[in-house]
């Protein structure tokens, strides 16, 4: 340069690129989800049982909120994404782009979790013994009927919901929001599993309702409605019960603070530097 300064690079990521780092990282962290919450149960439930499954789900959650979090907000859920949506924190625009890749990464894991679960002795039949799907009335693990799945459904989303919300609030502290989210999750299943194998998470249930087919696809529209009431209540709620004086995202909540930020810098500075 004529003036002897050195302009700084011209930056290659563009919005869209942004964008698609968040769905990759939703579609990412609803694989592990369904991986980890629907693979104990196929592959390990018989010696877990509920309580193990429960806390394979909690544990996947609590787990991908702090690693992709800070990247998407680790809704990994459409109802969590609708939820935030309508407490105005998070960008319409990016609503389907998150729903599908929520789908699509629910969708693989299921696959994935099939063909292990294929290599048994005897192998396995997903239509056969359901592949962790939800149900309610035979489909149920304890014969609940319709109602009562309607309602556990939409009420364990709320608990789901009004969680995220709050873990993630400008005012609350920082970096616990995965440890609120995890063991919430946790507690859902412990109380859902008996009634509907817990969806909460429309993506949950469509990954393996694919696979299992029958009634795991005929009784599929009620764990996608109930949940995004769920989510509609619990947004409703929120804005009732939260004023915060500064609004901001689930993955801004979920980042580390400047501060904190500077400090590791610093300190694996301080690490490398030759004594």
């Amino acid at each position: 340069m004529r003036d002897g300064s050195v302009r700084a690079p011209p930056r290659t990521a563009t919005a869209g690129g942004d964008a698609m780092q968040k769905y990759l990282a939703e579609a990412v962290g609803t694989f592990v989800l369904v991986l980890g919450g629907v693979g104990a149960a196929v592959l390990a439930g018989d010696r877990i049982g509920f309580l193990g499954v429960a806390f394979a789900f909690g544990l996947s959650l609590l787990a991908m909120v702090y690693t992709i979090g800070p990247i998407s907000g680790c809704h990994v859920n459409p109802a969590v994404t609708v939820g935030l949506l309508m407490a105005g924190k998070f960008d319409k625009r990016h609503v389907a782009g998150y729903v599908i890749a929520q789908c699509v990464g629910a969708i693989v894991a299921a696959g994935v979790v099939l063909l292990i679960a294929k290599g048994a002795p005897g192998g396995y039949s997903a239509g056969a013994e359901g592949l962790g799907s939800n149900g309610y009335g035979v489909a149920s693990p304890e014969g609940y009927g319709g109602g009562a799945a309607f309602l556990t459904e939409v009420a364990l989303t709320f608990l789901l919901v009004l969680t995220v919300l709050g873990a993630t609030d400008s005012r609350a502290p920082v970096g616990f929001a995965g440890l609120a989210i995890g063991l919430v999750l946790t507690l859902i299943n412990l109380v859902g599993i008996p009634v509907t194998n817990t969806s909460v998470n429309p993506a949950r249930s469509l990954g393996p309702a694919l696979f299992a087919g029958g009634d795991a696809l005929r009784q599929l529209w009620l764990f996608i409605i109930a949940p995004l009431l769920g989510a509609a209540f619990a947004s409703a709620v929120y804005r009732l019960v939260h004023r915060p004086a500064v609004q901001i995202t689930a993955a801004r909540a979920e980042q580390a603070t400047d501060e904190e930020r500077r400090e590791r810098v610093v300190g694996r500075r301080d690490v490398e530097r030759p004594v």
